[in-house]
């Protein structure tokens, strides 16, 4: 599991940890059951505090993606798919209301807008 941290970002770096780690689950490249690095050696890889480790550890479980067995460490919890479709639907309502606020700035009609997105599609 890779985490990159960026001091240039304005976010906090437990967040930073948060995301990358949830995201990594959402995609299934963490699976259920997954043992996750301890916090302490997760911290001594980023070469940061373990208590800003264990705060994103912390916020990670209290959103269900994480689950902590006392004496043998934070694993995947078992997905909750509705509470990550509801995620993805938040995420994608949000990129549709950035592309509303840009597409007239830019000149794009609704259609050109669906020519995109078609495009992309056939792109990837």
């Amino acid at each position: 599991m890779d985490i990159i941290i960026s001091n240039a970002n304005n976010e906090p770096i437990y967040e930073q940890i948060y995301k990358q780690i949830k995201n990594h689950i959402i995609m299934g490249q963490l699976k259920e059951g997954d043992m996750l690095p301890s916090i302490r050696s997760l911290a001594k890889d980023l070469r940061i505090s373990v208590i800003t480790t264990k705060r994103a550890y912390d916020e990670l479980e209290k959103d269900g993606y994480i689950y902590t067995v006392g004496g043998k460490g934070c694993f995947v919890a078992e997905k909750n798919t509705q509470l990550v479709i509801e995620e993805n639907l938040r995420t994608i309502e949000g990129y549709i209301n950035k592309i509303i606020e840009l597409a007239p700035i830019c000149g794009l009609s609704d259609e050109d807008i669906i020519n995109m997105f078609q495009m992309a599609k056939k792109e990837i």
